[in-house]
């Protein structure tokens, strides 16, 4: 599975220049490769983000995370989220879970993984749990 150069430079803005709140990222099974979909601007909320990923395909995500610790220090954390709906096609299903650590190790800076199958796996709540 390929990944296009653009994956990278947009994970890398997100990471050292915070430009961007999340990004979706899409297998285009024709050239088989890995593309950038979505890139959600810093002003957006986790709502938007999830709100981004289609109900019925599976999908690879970061999000840059901000949150206040119990010390009240500000924090923030990269997730990384494989969206992979039980309503999307077994092919897809399997295409990604397959290529999912391969793409992982093209974007260096991930801090938290989540497999998500529903929105409830990947509710703000979870996602504050992961990342204290």
């Amino acid at each position: 599975m390929a990944v296009h150069d653009q994956c990278k430079l947009k994970f890398q803005e997100l990471k050292a220049k915070r430009n961007h709140r999340f990004i979706v990222f899409k297998i285009d099974e024709k050239i088989q490769q890995v593309t950038v979909e979505k890139v959600g601007s810093p002003e957006e909320t986790y709502d938007d983000f999830t709100n981004s990923l289609p109900p019925n395909e599976c999908r690879y995500a970061v999000f840059d995370f901000d949150f206040t610790t119990d010390e009240n220090c500000q924090k923030s954390k990269i997730f990384f989220i494989a969206w992979s709906p039980d309503t999307s096609r077994v092919r897809s299903k399997m295409l990604y879970a397959s290529s999912k650590d391969r793409f992982k190790r093209e974007l260096d800076g991930i801090q938290v993984e989540l497999q998500a199958t529903d929105p409830s796996e990947m509710s703000l709540d979870i996602v504050k749990g992961r990342a204290l």
